[in-house]
């Protein structure tokens, strides 16, 4: 019974608990520094992705980044916010998913990584797949399953 059970569960894919790309705060190759900051304050992020024109990824900017990059020797040099564009200062190494991934794929994946960008074939965003639902979905199953005794008692997992 329970691996019919666990079955259900990998027949999650990464499509069922992703979050659409119109609802994920994104900046673009050629914003400055300094709007890829705004966005990231505004939006409560630390990490963001960094699309192109076409809205195919090309990387992530994180706030610890940019914080980096302004950082001199005596002071912060904010003035660079203006003069340093998003494409110049972005992590270009970012794992990612696709939306046919399935659930144990994806649990793997955010492990270490509070979120992945989900692309389609193309590259193209399609959203983010947070660490968040896949624990609530895990949090969910375990407290969902109840294992039956030859007796008819029921406890939980």
């Amino acid at each position: 019974m329970a691996k019919l059970e666990l079955q259900e569960l990998t027949g999650i894919t990464v499509e069922d608990l992703m979050i659409e790309s119109e609802k994920v705060a994104h900046v673009q190759l050629n914003n400055p520094l300094e709007h890829a900051l705004l966005v990231l304050v505004k939006s409560g992020y630390s990490v963001i992705p960094v699309l192109d024109h076409t809205y195919r990824l090309q990387g992530m900017i994180s706030k610890t980044a940019i914080l980096n990059e302004v950082l001199g020797m005596e002071r912060f040099e904010m003035e660079k916010l203006s003069e340093i564009k998003v494409s110049e200062t972005m992590l270009l190494d970012v794992p990612v998913l696709k939306k046919s991934d399935s659930f144990l794929t994806a649990l793997k994946a955010v492990v270490n990584h509070a979120f992945l960008c989900v692309l389609d074939e193309e590259g193209y965003f399609e959203g983010i797949l947070t660490r968040r639902a896949i624990l609530k979905k895990m949090n969910r199953y375990l407290h969902e399953q109840v294992h039956y005794h030859p007796t008819g008692d029921k406890t939980n997992v």
